[in-house]
């Protein structure tokens, strides 16, 4: 089971982007990176191609997973994530308030 997964709500802990927080978009557990909405934004030329157009386009690079941290559903600051069996089901707790991430 991963610590963290597509939806997420995570507080960056290094880099330009630091104390920011954003949605997780994709996870490569492969590369052990993740695509945060809204951070690590770099500009990238674009060849025209039939669907789209030329241009300098903006979108998200991967940052690694090292760099980000589970956001407290409490308090919102971050936190590390721990596993608890809650009834027949394993779900992820923040181990800074207790409360469960999953639902």
């Amino acid at each position: 089971m991963q610590k963290i997964r597509k939806g997420d709500k995570v507080v960056i802990l290094t880099g330009k982007d630091k104390g920011r927080s954003g949605e997780v978009l994709q996870v490569m557990p492969k590369e052990d990176r993740a695509i945060v909405r809204g951070i690590n934004v770099v500009k990238r030329h674009q060849r025209q191609s039939a669907s789209q157009e030329a241009g300098i386009i903006t979108k998200e690079a991967p940052i690694h997973l090292s760099n980000i941290a589970i956001a407290d559903p409490k308090d919102g600051k971050p936190t590390r994530v721990g596993f608890k069996i809650d009834g027949d089901k394993k779900v992820r707790v923040a181990k800074r308030s207790g409360v469960s991430i999953d639902g």
